[in-house]
């Protein structure tokens, strides 16, 4: 079996490569170890910056995501007790977010992509990753009780942090980057309207919270635990009490409750390798980045990813060149950085740290009373947080 490319993963990145290159004629084969239904339940991230709802606009599936998704022109930043709001249209020349979750949009390109004709073949197994540093990668996988092999000129690995793309490299030429935080996040899915209107990001002395939402009828709401801590210890009536008394304000607000529909806790790190790319396998999103979500970049970036990668194998099929393939890595790992740098600046300014005195405490504060008071300092956190134009 033969496609152009191949690509290793059904999530937002590959979906999304799949999209852009059938655009420029491109062929492709989207291979994925879950199932349809698996995937487009799985529950992700929900902020869509403003270049990722225009491109999803581009491609002509942006219909349900307008009509379900929910914008948004702002976030609030509580502290002392007090909350000030980052108006994004007015820093940021227009530009604002979108709430829409991330199995939201990959049931539409799924559904796209299967309605143009589009290859994307779910419950794959064994896959494996041969002759990436040659001229014709090979894919063996297994699908419907018979094994395949896929030639293919390109490989895009959009498999996640887990998947086998990134294990295809020899490890001498790959240089990583961690960091393990010092807490996780207590999440859950409640059946109960927000309690306020927009995305609220809280620093107190007891640790961070935020309250976000899925729809008008369902909040998602966080709060800073533990690492290590089982979610045993977390029932319902002690994770409502924490959020009230996190989330408290002197001016005349409350916290609706509802329902637990879900909850859990996520570890937070952040992680990069370089390059991504070794001969004509790409790296992609999950698989080659992960930053913590206090910054909403996660899905984003792997868009992002993408559209540098279609475009470069589009320059390449339609010139002959390999200047976009040659300078991919370099020109992804820009923003890539500039997201680790904007999602570890939230998380360092709004948690508390096992090793925090008095003295760096009141330096968390002083950030944030001085974000919210200057225009230039409101201003480059709504860029960064809408999504840079140039990075």
């Amino acid at each position: 079996m033969r496609t152009q490319v191949g690509i290793v993963g059904a999530g937002p990145a590959g979906l999304m490569l799949s999209h852009l290159l059938a655009r420029h004629g491109i062929d492709s084969v989207v291979l994925e170890a879950r199932s349809r239904e698996y995937v487009e339940a799985r529950v992700r991230a929900g902020v869509l910056e403003q270049g990722t709802v225009d491109l999803l606009d581009e491609i002509g599936v942006g219909e349900r995501m307008h009509s379900e998704g929910l914008v948004h022109e702002g976030i609030e930043l509580r502290f002392d007790r007090a909350s000030h709001r980052i108006p994004f249209p007015e820093l940021t020349g227009g530009r604002s977010i979108m709430l829409y979750g991330q199995q939201e949009v990959v049931k539409d390109l799924i559904a796209a992509r299967l309605a143009a004709g589009g290859d994307v073949r779910f419950d794959v197994s064994d896959v494996r990753l041969d002759k990436v540093d040659g001229d014709e990668p090979v894919v063996s996988f297994r699908h419907g009780g018979e094994d395949v092999e896929l030639h293919c000129d390109f490989v895009a690995g959009c498999d996640g942090f887990h998947g086998v793309s990134r294990d295809a490299i020899p490890k001498s030429e790959l240089t990583e980057y961690h960091r393990e935080y010092p807490f996780g996040w207590l999440g859950i899915l409640a059946a109960v309207a927000p309690s306020a209107d927009e995305v609220t990001y809280t620093y107190t002395d007891r640790g961070f919270a935020l309250m976000s939402l899925r729809s008008p009828q369902i909040s998602r709401l966080y709060l800073q635990v533990d690492p290590d801590d089982d979610i045993a210890n977390w029932p319902d009536r002690r994770i409502w009490d924490e959020l009230h008394t996190r989330l408290a304000i002197d001016a005349d607000w409350s916290l609706a409750e509802g329902p637990v529909l879900e909850k859990g806790i996520t570890a937070m790190r952040s992680f990069v390798v370089e390059p991504l790319r070794y001969g004509r396998l790409f790296l992609t999103g999950d698989a080659a980045h992960i930053v913590p979500p206090t910054g909403a970049k996660g899905m984003n970036l792997a868009i992002a990813d993408v559209a540098v990668l279609a475009d470069a194998i589009a320059h390449s099929y339609s010139t002959g060149s390999s200047s976009g393939l040659d300078g991919y890595s370099t020109t992804a790992l820009r923003r890539v950085w500039r997201a680790q740098h904007f999602s570890w600046w939230m998380t360092s300014m709004l948690h508390q740290f096992p090793d925090d005195d008095p003295y760096q405490r009141q330096l968390q504060l002083s950030q944030l009373r001085y974000t919210v008071a200057s225009q230039a300092a409101a201003a480059s956190l709504a860029e960064n947080y809408v999504g840079l134009l140039k990075v």
